[in-house]
């Protein structure tokens, strides 16, 4: 049987601190676990479908397999989820006009108790070039503000904003 998409994505992550996780996680997500166990949590999330659960195992933690993410639908929705994240402690990062993945995208970052990044972000537009930063080996996400670089606010931004090669903002 063949189906051209899947109904639900599933992912599952070893973490070192169940507790830890799961009070990251229910700030992040915004909602609670829908089953826990000794050493488990698993979240049903329907927007985007998607089951993610944990595994306790401090052994198997693993670093730098890359990064999750979550894109939004509207720059409203990325001010709201960023002002969230900025109320609970969560927010690591924003990033303004960047160009990443070979995208104009405006985002920002948290980081769980184990390290493992997640964006969300606004897609404004696909790009002909990637930020530089992406290829630095210290990159620990997609793109990474100069030094000396301000930290940019992501109210009231519009679709114009993006980023240029050589425009200063990545």
């Amino acid at each position: 049987m063949h189906a051209s998409t899947f109904p639900r994505m599933h992912v599952s992550l070893y973490v070192s601190s169940i507790e830890h996780t799961v009070n990251f996680y229910n700030s992040f997500f915004g909602k609670q676990p829908e089953k826990v166990r000794k050493g488990y949590a698993k979240y049903l999330l329907n927007s985007p479908s998607l089951i993610i659960s944990f595994v306790e195992n401090k052994e198997r933690v693993q670093a730098h397999f890359g990064h999750l993410g979550f894109q939004v639908e509207t720059l409203q929705e990325l001010n709201e989820r960023l002002t969230a994240a900025q109320q609970s402690g969560l927010l690591t990062r924003e990033e303004i006009g960047t160009n990443c993945c070979y995208a104009s995208q405006d985002k920002f970052w948290v980081t769980d108790p184990d390290g493992t990044q997640w964006e969300v972000y606004y897609f404004h537009a696909d790009a002909e070039f990637n930020d530089p930063h992406y290829e630095h080996e210290t990159a620990a996400a997609c793109c990474i503000a100069p030094a000396g670089k301000p930290k940019y606010e992501l109210k009231n931004l519009t679709t114009e904003t993006c980023c240029v090669p050589g425009g200063g903002c990545c």
